[in-house]
């Protein structure tokens, strides 16, 4: 049954359409039809006829609005934790040499391939409950820890399961770029040949795949290898994306630039001329601060390049069990804030406006305006910025989704 037209009143409303619209609040109304916006702006300007198709009234009590909250990467199906490589990192382990050792990715592939569907569901879901109770309404799950293809397949059903029991648009990656697992060894470059030309175009035909990412670093996959991967995703005109720079740079930054990646993720190890290429290419810049947190690195991506390249920043949780054991979007917004010099404005627009581009699901997404999805968050919140500023403290009074009151309670 279609929803009528509701005015949603008496609100203070951040549309986060840019940066600068993320700063302050725009509008005290706005009138959804259905699914989408119809109109936003000062209640004083809404047109008589309008107003009168109006079936719903919904006084906000002057509260807070921002477009629902986009996490853009994240790990989120996996099995067990590694908190035991933790406590070795605090002892002095690196997180690299670890990896040496078997530890690392390989570990929770281990973990990951003896779950089945069932149990991997279950353990993706406070973490993505988590997610939502902040009002995050789209999130991107990657794969990557199968690397095999019917456990790939089986991580990116198990996405899709979860868009479907929860109510959230879930935009599947393709991550078996992430490791060479233990039956490839000293085969790398057979591996990514493999999951590239026979894996990549069986899970698309199984509409698994949105778009297809590759962990580009040292001692990871190289530039040619990403190549390949992408050669491979533009015959199936997949989009695609990548882990970059968060160890060295290994001259990927290039080639996903010339294949107009959707997004760079990391980027701690980035020059100029990279900033430059993402900028001409329209990708986003994924930054993730708790993974840099919880490997205490002391090299922060250099936000003040991206800046003045004019690449936009976006920001996730890059929830996984190895280097983001997190599932809060408002923390990472803070870690952003502090770790990484962003401003309260430009945080919340990388979980809203941004946040969508890195996805490709702008315009419709991660922003108020007419025309744009009826989804917003009502926060008991006085200001944007404090958004940012709180830690361990959810304000998120109501989720709106498709139009209609998906979580919370209104006033």
């Amino acid at each position: 049954m279609a929803l009528p037209a509701a005015l949603w009143r008496n609100a203070r409303i951040v549309p986060c359409t840019t940066v600068a619209t993320a700063a302050s609040v725009h509008a005290d109304a706005l009138v959804t039809v259905g699914e989408r916006i119809e109109w936003l702006g000062e209640e004083a300007q809404l047109a008589p006829g309008l107003r009168a198709r109006c079936a719903a009234v919904h006084d906000l009590g002057g509260r807070l609005v921002t477009p629902a909250l986009i996490d853009c990467h994240t790990h989120l199906v996996f099995a067990g934790d590694r908190a035991e490589e933790f406590a070795e990192r605090q002892r002095g382990v690196s997180y690299e040499e670890i990896a040496r050792r078997g530890g690392g990715i390989l570990s929770t592939v281990r973990a990951t391939r003896a779950a089945g569907e069932a149990a991997l569901l279950d353990a993706a879901e406070p973490r993505l409950r988590a997610l939502l109770r902040e009002g995050v309404t789209a999130i991107e799950v990657k794969s990557g820890y199968g690397l095999t293809l019917e456990d790939e397949a089986r991580m990116l059903r198990v996405a899709r399961e979860l868009g479907r029991r929860h109510d959230v648009d879930v935009r599947t990656t393709y991550l078996a770029a992430h490791a060479v697992p233990p039956e490839f060894a000293g085969r790398g470059a057979e591996y990514l040949r493999v999951l590239a030309r026979e894996w990549l175009p069986e899970l698309a035909r199984r509409g698994l795949v949105d778009a297809v990412d590759i962990y580009c670093d040292r001692g990871a996959f190289s530039a040619a290898d990403a190549r390949t991967l992408f050669e491979a995703a533009r015959a199936l005109e997949l989009p695609v994306k990548m882990h970059a720079g968060q160890f060295a740079d290994v001259g990927g930054i290039g080639v996903a630039a010339q294949f107009a990646a959707l997004s760079c993720d990391h980027l701690e190890v980035l020059d100029a001329a990279d900033a430059a290429r993402m900028a001409q290419a329209g990708s986003v810049a994924v930054l993730l601060p708790v993974a840099y947190y919880t490997l205490g690195q002391t090299q922060p991506p250099p936000v003040g390049l991206l800046r003045a390249a004019g690449v936009p920043l976006a920001v996730a949780t890059d929830c996984n069990p190895g280097t983001s054991p997190c599932a809060s979007l408002l923390l990472a917004m803070n870690m952003a804030c502090r770790l990484f010099g962003l401003a309260a404005e430009e945080a919340l627009a990388g979980v809203t406006c941004h946040a969508a581009r890195a996805l490709g699901l702008a315009p419709a997404r991660g922003a108020l305006e007419a025309g744009a999805d009826a989804e917003f968050v009502v926060w008991d919140l006085a200001a944007p910025h404090e958004l940012s500023y709180w830690t361990g403290l959810n304000r998120c009074r109501a989720v709106i989704r498709r139009g209609r009151l998906a979580r919370g309670t209104l006033p």
